[in-house]
C-alpha cells in the first residue's frame, strides 16, 4: 500500500518550478549612490547646437542624492526570467526597467519583452552605478538624455561560432527621446532598432568587441525649449523622422587574463544622426519673442563621439580619462530660419577620474572635468561620488 501511494504521488506531482511558483524569493539589490558637485551656477544647462534630449541623471550642485536603484530579478519558471529596476531620486521613483526574458528557446535565440534598456551601442545597457565616470558621455546625453529606454520587444540571436557574433532587433512604443509621447500613441511601433556585435580574444591578455547599431524613431509634437533670435525662451515642437547610426569599439587588456592586479579598458562610440520633418515655434510674442506659431521645415545632420581609457594600475585603484566631442552640424529651420538661430558650435569636455573600490560592492570616485558643452561657457567641475551595492549583484556585461 505504501508503494502504491508513493507511485501515485510521483506520477501526479506538479513540477518543482510550479510548486515554487507561489513563493517570492528573488535576488534583490539596492544601489546607494550620491555625490558632491562643485560647478558653475547655470540655470538652464544644455548642449549648444542640439535640440534638448530627455532626462539626465544628476546635475545639482553641492551635496545630493544621485541615482539610487532598487533591483529585483529571478527565474519565473523553466521558460522565463524577470527583472525590475526602480530608479530613485529626490521625491521621484521611476520604473527604469521591468521585463521578462525567455529561457531555453535554443539555437541561440532569446526574446525580451516589457521595459528595458536598448541593446544599441555599448554604454546604453549600463546602469549609472556601472559607469566608469561620474556622468554619462555627451554623446548619450545628446542622443537620449542618458540612455535609450524601450517599452516593447527585443529578439537576439547568438551565432554558434567560436567568435562572439550577436544580432538583435527591437520594436518599441517610442515615447522616449528621440521619439515622443504623441509619436508613441499609435498602433504598431513608434521606434525600431537593430544591432550587431562581434568580439573575440586576440590572446590570453587581449580581447575586443565592435558593434554597429541603427535606430529609427517617429516623433510627433516632440517638445524642445530654445532661444529665438531675440534671445527669448521659445517652445518648439518637432514632428518627423529621426535616424541614428552608432559605431562602438571596446578593447580590454589584462596580463595573462588576470584582471585583478592590472587591466586597461579602452572604449569609443561615434554617432551620426539625421532628422527630417516639421518644426513649429509657439507664439511667444507676449514675452517679447519673435515666434508666432510658424510651422516650417526642419532638417538636421549631426554627429559626435567620445573616447575613454581606464587603467587599473594596482588592485582596487583606477584612473581614467574621457574626451567628448560633438559636431552641431547643419540645421535647416525652413520658415523659422529668421526666428530661430542655429548655434554652429563644437561642444567638448575633458574628464579625468580616480576611483577606489575596496570590493566589488563599493566605490569612491574623484572626477575633474572641463566642460565646454555650452557656447561661451567654460565650467571647471569637481565631483566626489560614492556608489554602494547591497545584496545580490550580478556580473556586468563585457
Amino acid at each position: 500500500m505504501k508503494r502504491t501511494v508513493l507511485a501515485v504521488a510521483a506520477c501526479c506531482a506538479a513540477p518543482v518550478w510550479a510548486a515554487e511558483n507561489h513563493s517570492f524569493n528573488p535576488d534583490i539589490s539596492l544601489i546607494l549612490q550620491g555625490r558632491y558637485l562643485n560647478a558653475r551656477d547655470i540655470a538652464e544647462r544644455h548642449i549648444s547646437g542640439f535640440l534638448p534630449a530627455g532626462h539626465d541623471h544628476g546635475s545639482a550642485r553641492g551635496f545630493s542624492l544621485d541615482h539610487s536603484e532598487l533591483m529585483l530579478s529571478a527565474n519565473i519558471d523553466q521558460a522565463f526570467r524577470g527583472q525590475a529596476n526602480f530608479a530613485v531620486a529626490d521625491g521621484e521613483v521611476e520604473v527604469e526597467e521591468a521585463w521578462f526574458q525567455t529561457l531555453g528557446l535554443g539555437q541561440g535565440f532569446t526574446v525580451k519583452g516589457g521595459r528595458f534598456l536598448s541593446g544599441i551601442g555599448y554604454s546604453n545597457e549600463q546602469h549609472p552605478h556601472a559607469w566608469d565616470f561620474a556622468d554619462q558621455s555627451l554623446v548619450y546625453q545628446a542622443l537620449f538624455g542618458a540612455h535609450l529606454i524601450h517599452d516593447g520587444v527585443q529578439a537576439r540571436w547568438l551565432a554558434p561560432s567560436a567568435t562572439f557574433v550577436e544580432f538583435g532587433v527591437e520594436a518599441a512604443r517610442g515615447q522616449y527621446f528621440p521619439g515622443s509621447e504623441a509619436g508613441g500613441d499609435k498602433n504598431g511601433a513608434g521606434s525600431t532598432a537593430a544591432f550587431v556585435h562581434i568580439g573575440d580574444d586576440w590572446n590570453e591578455s587581449h580581447s575586443w568587441r565592435v558593434g554597429l547599431s541603427y535606430l529609427h524613431a517617429a516623433a510627433a509634437a516632440r517638445e524642445a525649449h530654445l532661444e529665438d533670435a531675440s534671445e527669448t525662451e521659445a517652445h518648439a515642437a518637432f514632428s518627423g523622422d529621426s535616424d541614428t547610426w552608432l559605431v562602438d569599439f571596446v578593447w580590454k587588456w589584462a596580463p595573462d587574463g588576470n584582471s585583478r592586479e592590472r587591466n586597461i579598458k579602452f572604449q569609443a562610440e561615434y554617432f551620426q544622426r539625421e532628422e527630417q520633418g516639421e518644426l513649429t515655434c509657439e507664439d511667444n510674442s507676449a514675452d517679447g519673442g519673435v515666434c508666432n506659431d510658424t510651422a516650417g521645415r526642419y532638417n538636421s545632420e549631426q554627429s559626435g563621439f567620445y573616447a575613454q581609457v581606464v587603467y587599473q594600475f594596482m588592485p582596487r585603484w583606477r584612473v581614467g580619462y574621457r574626451y567628448d566631442r560633438l559636431d552641431s552640424g547643419t540645421v535647416d529651420f525652413g520658415a523659422n530660419a529668421g526666428l530661430l538661430e542655429h548655434e554652429n558650435y563644437t561642444p567638448t569636455r575633458h574628464s579625468l577620474m580616480l576611483d577606489y573600490a575596496p570590493s566589488e560592492f563599493s566605490r569612491l570616485r574623484l572626477q575633474l572635468a572641463r566642460d565646454e558643452s555650452m557656447h561661451g561657457v567654460t565650467d571647471n567641475q569637481v565631483t566626489l561620488q560614492y556608489a554602494m551595492s547591497l545584496g545580490a549583484h550580478g556580473a556586468h556585461r563585457f
